[in-house]
C-alpha cells in the first residue's frame, strides 16, 4: 500500500512539473496552453515511469517496434531478418548469362547491430525533463526510423561459391599429345572458367547489405575469369625428336614390385610438359596406396628393408632421372637412396618418399613442349623424352659415375623373433656396402671433350647383414646362451647357438598358441614404431602385419578348442 502511494505521488509531481514546463513555454511565446501540449506533458511523465518500453512511432528498418520491450523488439527484428534469409537471390554468370538461384541465408545473412534496440528504448528518456519533453514531442510529430544494418559472412560466401556454383566453374584443358604407334596425335584444348571470388564477395555484400529490402527478384552478376588452355597445334607439331631415353631392368623382382613399377610408369606415361613448366614425379605417381594401384613390396627405411605400399617405385623415378639427364633438362630436386641400389651405378639414382618429401623434379628448359613416353616390357622399364631437338648433332653428352669411398659393413645384426620356432636362423637382409660417389657430366663436340663437370654428390650408408633367429619354445637358459652368442658379433657362433635351441627342452608354455600371442605382441610393437616414425608406408605395412598376426592367433585359438 505504501509503495502505491509513493508511486502515485511521484507521478503527480512529474505531471505537475511537466505541466509547468508546458505553461512556461506557452507564456514565453505569448499564447495560451494548448491541449496537445498538456497531452505531451502527461505522456512524458508516464514515459518516465514506463522506461522499459519503446516509445510509439519508432521503427528499426521497416519493423515497427512501438510499445515493445527490448526483448520483444529484438525478437521482432530477428524474425524479419530470418524472413529475409529465406528470400531468393539469383547469381548471374556475366560471361555466359547462366543463372543460379539460392537464398540470402546461403551467404550468412545476419543482423549486424542488435544493440540498436537499446538505443530505441532510450529514445525520449534521456536528459532532463525539458529534453525528454521535446524528444517525445518530436517522436509524436515525425517518428524515428532507425537503420537496420545487415551483414554477410565471408566464409559462408566462399563455401557457397565453391559448393553450389560448380556449374560456373570448369578447369582449362590444355592442348596435349597422344602417342599412336610411331607418331603423335594432338588433342584439342578447352578454355576454363573460374569465379573471381574477391569480386564476387564484394558484389554479394553490396547487394545484400546496402539498403536491401528483400524480395525474390534480386539478381547479382558475378565476374568469371577465363583461363586459356596451354599450348596450341603449332607448338605441339614441333614434338617429333627423341631428346633422351633410358632403360633399367628389374629381372629379379617379385610380382608385387613388378606391379608397382608398371603402375608408376603408367601414371607418368603421356605427360606433356610445356616450356618453363615443372614436373614433380612424386605428385604424378602418389599416393602410394592400394586404391592407387600399389601393392606391398620391399623398400628402404632407416637402413633396413621393410614392406610398404609402392615398394620399388624409386626405380621409376631413377629411370626417368637418367632420361632427363640425357635430354639435358633442368634438374630442380634429386636425392640419392639411403642405401645403394643395384639397377644403376652410384650417383645415378633418384629416390622419392612421401614421408620425407624426397622428390624428383625437373623443368622443361627447352623452347618447345616435351612428351614423356613410359613403357614396361619383359621386366624392363624405359622412359623416352620427345621434343624439338635443337642441339648440335656433333655434340655428345655422357655421364660417368665415380666412387670416392667404399665403406664395408662390420658385424651382423641379430633379430630375435618369437613367432619363429627355436632353431630357425636365416639371413633376412643381406649386407649393404656404403659408398660416397659423384656423377660427372661429360660433353664432347666433334669427338673432342669440351667440358667435364660434377652434377651431383651421393652418400650411401652401410648396413649390416640381418640374421633372424627364432625363439618360440626356447627355455630361459637356452635364451641366455643365445644372447651371449649374439654379444660376440660372430655369425657362425650365433648360428650354432640358434641351432642348439632346437634340441634344448622347450618350456611348456611355448605352444603354438603362445607363439601366436607373441606374434601379436611383436606386430603391435612394430605398429607403435611405425606410428612414431610417421611414415605412412611403414604404418600400412605394420597394419598388415597386425592383421596377419590376429589371423594366426585366431587359428591357434581354434586349434586348442
Amino acid at each position: 500500500m505504501k509503495r502505491k502511494q509513493i508511486r502515485k505521488k511521484r507521478i503527480f509531481l512529474l505531471t505537475v512539473g511537466c505541466l509547468g514546463l508546458a505553461l512556461f513555454f506557452s507564456v514565453k511565446k505569448g499564447r495560451p496552453v494548448r491541449a496537445q501540449e498538456v497531452s505531451y506533458a502527461l505522456s512524458a511523465a508516464q514515459e518516465k515511469e514506463e522506461s522499459n518500453k519503446i516509445h510509439n512511432h519508432v521503427f528499426i528498418g521497416t519493423v515497427d517496434v512501438s510499445g515493445m520491450t527490448a526483448e520483444e523488439a529484438r525478437g521482432a527484428v530477428q524474425a524479419y531478418v530470418n524472413q529475409l534469409s529465406g528470400d531468393k537471390v539469383t547469381l548471374v554468370n556475366k560471361d555466359t548469362g547462366e543463372k543460379l538461384t539460392l537464398t540470402a541465408g546461403d551467404f550468412g545473412l545476419s543482423w549486424k547491430d542488435p544493440d540498436m534496440v537499446e538505443y530505441a528504448v532510450e529514445l525520449g528518456k534521456r536528459g532532463n525533463a525539458v529534453s525528454r519533453y521535446k524528444a517525445i514531442k518530436d517522436l509524436n510529430a515525425s517518428g524515428e526510423h532507425l537503420p537496420l544494418s545487415l551483414s554477410v559472412d565471408s566464409e559462408e560466401i566462399a563455401g557457397t561459391l565453391q559448393e553450389k556454383c560448380a556449374s560456373f566453374v570448369s578447369p582449362a584443358v590444355n592442348f596435349g599429345l597422344k602417342r599412336v604407334g610411331s607418331s603423335f596425335e594432338i588433342t584439342e584444348g578447352r578454355a576454363g572458367y573460374e569465379i573471381d571470388e574477391k569480386k564476387a564477395e564484394e558484389a554479394i555484400r553490396t547487394a545484400l547489405t546496402k539498403n536491401w529490402a528483400g524480395g525474390d527478384d534480386t539478381e547479382i552478376p558475378l565476374s568469371v575469369v577465363k583461363e586459356e588452355p596451354k599450348g596450341n597445334r603449332e607448338s605441339l607439331e614441333q614434338v617429333k625428336d627423341v631428346l633422351g631415353t633410358f632403360t633399367t631392368s628389374y629381372a629379379t623382382s617379385g610380382a608385387a614390385r613388378c606391379k608397382n613399377i608398371a603402375n608408376g610408369c603408367r601414371l607418368i606415361n603421356g605427360a606433356t610438359i610445356y616450356p618453363g613448366e615443372e614436373f614433380s614425379t612424386l605428385k604424378a605417381i602418389s599416393p602410394f596406396t592400394e586404391a592407387n594401384g600399389y601393392e606391398l613390396a620391399g623398400s628402404y627405411l632407416n637402413g633396413t628393408v621393410v614392406e610398404s605400399f609402392g615398394g620399388g617405385i624409386c626405380q621409376v623415378s631413377t629411370t626417368l632421372y637418367n632420361a632427363c639427364l640425357k635430354s639435358e633438362l633442368e634438374i630442380k630436386q634429386r636425392q640419392n637412396h639411403s642405401m645403394i641400389v643395384n639397377y644403376v651405378k652410384p650417383s645415378m639414382d633418384a629416390a622419392i618418399a612421401e614421408s620425407s618429401g624426397k622428390d624428383f623434379r625437373f623443368v622443361n628448359n627447352t623452347d618447345a613442349p616435351i612428351y614423356i613416353e613410359g613403357s614396361t616390357v619383359g621386366k624392363s622399364i624405359t622412359f623416352t623424352i620427345y621434343g624439338c631437338e635443337k642441339r648440335d648433332p656433333n655434340r655428345e653428352v655422357s655421364y660417368e659415375s665415380e666412387t670416392l669411398q667404399t665403406i664395408d659393413p662390420v658385424g651382423v645384426q641379430v633379430t630375435m623373433d618369437a613367432t619363429k620356432p627355436a632353431g630357425f636362423a636365416r639371413v633376412t637382409q643381406s649386407a649393404h656396402t656404403g659408398y660416397k660417389a659423384q656423377l660427372w657430366k661429360v660433353v664432347k663436340e666433334n669427338g673432342q671433350q669440351v667440358s667435364r663437370e660434377v652434377i651431383n654428390h651421393s652418400s650411401y650408408m652401410p648396413a649390416k647383414k640381418i640374421l633372424t633367429v627364432g625363439t618360440a619354445g626356447a627355455n630361459p637358459a637356452s635364451l641366455e646362451q643365445l644372447k651371449a652368442a649374439v654379444a660376440t658379433g660372430d655369425e657362425a657362433t650365433i648360428t650354432q647357438a640358434a641351432g642348439a635351441l632346437a634340441s634344448a627342452p622347450q618350456t611348456p608354455e611355448q605352444t603354438p598358441l603362445a607363439a601366436a600371442q607373441a606374434a601379436v605382441v611383436a606386430a603391435n610393437a612394430q605398429a607403435q614404431a611405425a606410428v612414431q616414425s610417421g611414415d605412412p608406408n611403414a604404418i600400412a605395412a605394420a597394419q598388415a602385419a597386425q592383421a596377419r598376426a590376429a589371423a594366426a592367433l585366431a587359428a591357434a585359438q581354434a586349434g586348442t578348442q
